[in-house]
């Protein structure tokens, strides 16, 4: 059960004047403001960082297997780049959409800027279920798609990773559809390739690690020691499933999980190894054995454990179920799993919400380890980019956790004060182009 009481001097938005569900452009855009009051940045900074600098939308024809033809609808938002190259995945998912890519891309600029990376954000998708589509028709829309997006993208301009429906041989198609048109192999135009065609090693890992880390660490701050943590996630898939195992490889104990098809409940703690992850077998979590099983996996998120990790999609914890939430801590591994009023209720529960831009954000740094090593052709083994990664994890917890003890603020404000300090500073000493 959650104690103490949290600050609430601060101006907190009235849960009540939030529409569930909140879109990721509302949310982004809410999160950016509230951040702003605790900054002196200028006004108009702050106006120009609510939109994106532009917004590419492209027609994706599709010859199908039977000869039919279908015209998909493409986006590209690239959000901010005062700091470098756009950088974000390309998802896709029937329910892809304008507003949420620039709601995304938002995130990912303040992604980068809170790990310190020299990149913006961007955020793309193609509007299709990759669930209907073959081999071959996903290898064709793929490589469509990259023809569209070519004169936009690039490793100096926008590099492109794996997102939801995608997945690294995405990566590849995407990667050798452009090169061919440039006439030069060009590995640094996307990352989340496979290791063989220039990826990184650990890149699948990455996102799953970061939480884990950022999770002992918000641990040992709150004088919590890991060995017999209790740990629900929720999402068991690559995120969740590599969180999971490795704090549970750390002493932690699981005791819960769940994926689309249901959960898995043992107050003993889950052999995590044992239970596969829904990209090993999809909803394949409630086969396993154990003393309860849940038919609704969001059911985990009311679950009485230290720590809760939502793993999955976004808008998961809503002011419907934030009062509910019995964990002491919330870690986030996926994008936005907390609508904006949501984190205001737990807040005033005194629930400390450890925020998706730094817990998750191993993805785009192992993605820029990637970048490096593909621009400057030199391969990095497993070990040297787990080492890098948890030193830059633990540098960016190091700032956040500085705004916190300085300002009194809640960890996802002290995130987004870092961030936006980092990107306001470039935007102030670059000018504005008349």
């Amino acid at each position: 059960m959650s104690t103490g009481t949290a600050d609430t001097t601060e101006t907190q938005a009235d849960p009540s004047d939030a529409e569930e569900p909140e879109s990721a452009l509302e949310t982004a855009r809410r999160q950016l403001e509230h951040a702003a009051a605790h900054l002196d940045v200028d006004p108009g900074v702050i106006e120009r960082l609510k939109h994106p600098t532009t917004v590419h939308r492209v027609a994706v024809p599709l010859e199908h297997d039977d000869g039919s033809v279908n015209v998909y609808t493409g986006y590209r938002a690239q959000h901010d780049d005062v700091r470098g190259p756009y950088k974000g995945g390309l998802r896709y998912h029937p329910h892809v959409s304008e507003e949420e890519c620039v709601g995304l891309s938002m995130w990912m600029t303040w992604k980068c800027a809170v790990m310190d990376l020299p990149f913006g954000g961007g955020k793309g998708g193609v509007v299709v279920d990759p669930r209907e589509l073959s081999d071959g028709e996903r290898e064709r829309l793929t490589r469509r798609f990259a023809e569209e997006l070519r004169k936009f993208v690039g490793p100096k301009k926008d590099i492109p990773a794996p997102d939801m429906g995608t997945d690294s041989q995405t990566m590849a198609w995407f990667m050798d559809a452009y090169s061919m048109q440039e006439g030069e192999t060009i590995p640094g135009v996307v990352t989340g390739k496979p290791p063989v065609v220039g990826g990184s090693e650990g890149r699948e890992e990455a996102p799953g690690r970061s939480v884990a880390l950022i999770t002992r660490e918000a641990a040992d701050y709150y004088d919590r020691d890991l060995d017999g943590l209790t740990v629900a996630v929720q999402g068991y898939g690559s995120v969740g499933a590599n969180a999971a195992r490795l704090l549970d490889d750390w002493g932690a104990n699981v005791v819960a999980v769940s994926d689309t098809g249901g959960a898995v409940h043992d107050p003993a703690g889950l052999d995590t190894h044992a239970v596969p992850s829904f990209s090993e077998e999809q909803n394949a979590v409630t086969n396993h054995d154990a003393p309860e099983t849940l038919e609704d996996g969001n059911d985990i998120l009311e679950l009485d454990v230290d720590v809760l990790i939502p793993a999955a999609v976004g808008n998961v914890i809503t002011t419907e179920n934030a009062a509910d939430v019995e964990a002491d801590l919330v870690v986030e591994g996926a994008n936005g799993p907390t609508t904006f009023a949501a984190d205001a209720i737990l807040a005033e529960r005194g629930v400390e919400v450890i925020p998706d831009i730094l817990a998750n954000a191993g993805g785009v740094t192992v993605s820029y380890f990637e970048w490096l090593q593909d621009i400057n052709r030199r391969t990095w083994s497993l070990e040297r980019v787990n080492d890098e990664l948890e030193s830059e994890m633990l540098s960016a917890w190091d700032d956040v956790r500085a705004e916190v003890e300085e300002r009194d603020v809640t960890w996802r404000d002290a995130a987004y004060i870092v961030a936006l300090r980092r990107i306001a500073e470039a935007k102030s000493v670059r000018g504005l182009w008349p």
